[in-house]
């Protein structure tokens, strides 16, 4: 519950407005000089102050609240301040409000007036905490990433962000991590990140596709094969764990391992010994395994295609990868990366490229790009040198122009506003484009036009009633 508090010295004022507050669903505090106003506000969280000019009796010049304004703005500079007064003195008015005051209003105020002034400026004031609290968060990222190897991997959405960030997490123990996710998303880069940036970035590093190998080669590959064990093994050969001893390897596609070669890598991960093929002598090995897949394994378990007990040995911590088209803010950093510096891109491309739903992940995008960049006749690429259709509606070109090519780890600051909220234009009824708008479109819509929600709406084609409702679904503050 937010609270609000008032500040004048007319009791009966104090009750008024502390009843209409209540009612609409406000905690309020009153008090009814400056000093106690700035006694509470050392042992009160509040959201908002409303508070008189004029504490003294026949006194009106307004130097009493003059003073509480500075006093207070200089405890807590963001805080939303109404200076409410019968004697409204307009120099002091356009000072107050330079300085930072939210709004400005006389006596009798107007309720509907007042309560829609008070709506607007604890949302702001709440999506400005908000922002410089994402942009401590990023700042923290920079510094934590400065030194980090990401490995050339080009990304823009948050989504990407988070499983980076957990990837470095990890990167400094040596638990076994499953990464999951659909072909072609990206799902290699994670483990290249992984071991970069761990302890063992100077040791072996290892990769074998199980889904690629023959069946009857695959144990071999893996645990190694010793002359003769099978046809066409002249001598003796190690496999990929003994060949990643001391370092990391990167099992790709588990989910295609056979029964018979799970029951070995399980007894690998527990013991660090295994034999090769062929052979009874025991090798050890310590080996740190990344392990990825874009099949259900709860599924598999269920069906009796994969080991639960290795499952668990695996899945210490899973990395989730979505697909790309849930993370659009990648698409055109990406279609920069693949196309280079000798192209761009028109606006009705970066609309069929921001709509289509990638079913090929990055891997298709890549493809595209090359195709593009072959078949080009000039050097602005259109949605024909990509393969793709025009684009349906248009509720993704607000975010297309400022995507490409910029640099999307940056965090725009959302300045407050000061002045009052509650001149809104008319709202806009939402159209049948708009529905689909993700968690990447609207922080960049914030971020983009600072936090004004108004503004926000208004491009990506939404009512204000309508936004909220998605902030509210994507968990974001308003």
């Amino acid at each position: 519950m937010d609270t609000i508090l008032i500040v004048d010295d007319n009791h009966a004022i104090c009750q008024a407005l502390g009843l209409m507050l209540e009612i609409n669903g406000y905690q309020v505090l009153t008090c009814h000089t400056p000093e106690d106003a700035l006694s509470l506000m050392a042992t009160q969280d509040v959201d908002l102050v409303i508070q008189d000019m004029n504490f003294t009796r026949d006194t009106t010049s307004g130097e009493e609240g003059r003073q509480l304004f500075y006093a207070l703005r200089e405890r807590q500079q963001d805080l939303p301040i109404i200076l409410m007064t019968a004697w409204t003195q307009l120099e002091t008015a356009v000072e107050l409000v330079k300085a930072g005051a939210a709004d400005y209003m006389g006596k009798p105020w107007d309720d509907a007036k007042l309560l829609n002034s008070i709506t607007n400026l604890i949302a702001l004031h709440k999506l400005a905490r908000a922002n410089q609290q994402l942009e401590r968060v990023n700042s923290q990222r920079q510094v934590a990433i400065a030194d980090a190897d990401l490995c050339g991997i080009v990304f823009g959405s948050g989504a990407m962000q988070r499983c980076i960030d957990l990837a470095l997490q990890l990167a400094r123990s040596d638990v076994s991590v499953l990464i999951t996710g659909p072909n072609g998303a990206g799902k290699d880069k994670l483990a290249d990140i992984i071991h970069a940036n761990s302890p063992l970035k100077n040791k072996p590093f290892i990769k074998v596709n199980v889904g690629a190998l023959p069946m009857e080669l695959l144990e071999a590959e893996l645990f190694g094969a010793e002359a003769g064990a099978f046809t066409g093994a002249n001598k003796a050969r190690i496999g990929r764990f003994e060949a990643a001893d001391g370092g990391t390897l990167f099992l790709d596609e588990i989910g295609n391992l056979p029964l018979s070669g799970q029951v070995k890598l399980l007894r690998v991960l527990q013991t660090g010994e295994f034999e090769r093929l062929g052979s009874h002598k025991t090798l050890k090995v310590k080996v740190r395994v990344i392990s990825a897949t874009n099949a259900d394994l709860a599924q598999d378990i269920a069906e009796g295609r994969f080991r639960e007990d290795l499952f668990y040995r695996l899945n210490v911590i899973e990395l989730a990868l979505p697909p790309l088209n849930q993370r659009i803010d990648d698409i055109l950093p990406l279609v920069k990366h693949f196309v280079g510096e000798g192209f761009s891109l028109s606006k009705p491309a970066q609309q069929a490229l921001l709509q289509h739903r990638w079913p090929g992940n990055v891997r298709e995008l890549e493809n595209a790009c090359k195709r593009a960049a072959l078949l080009a006749q000039s050097r602005v690429l259109t949605e024909a040198d990509f393969g793709l259709p025009p684009a349906q509606g248009g509720h993704s070109s607000a975010i297309s122009t400022t995507t490409f090519g910029r640099n999307l780890t940056e965090v725009t600051p959302i300045e407050p506003q000061v002045k009052s909220l509650h001149h809104d234009g008319p709202a806009q009824s939402d159209s049948s484009d708009a529905m689909d708008v993700s968690r990447e479109q609207i922080e960049m819509a914030l971020r983009q036009h600072k936090g004004v929600i108004a503004r926000v709406a208004k491009s990506l084609g939404l009512s204000r009633q309508a936004l909220y409702r998605r902030m509210d679904k994507f968990g974001l503050e308003k």
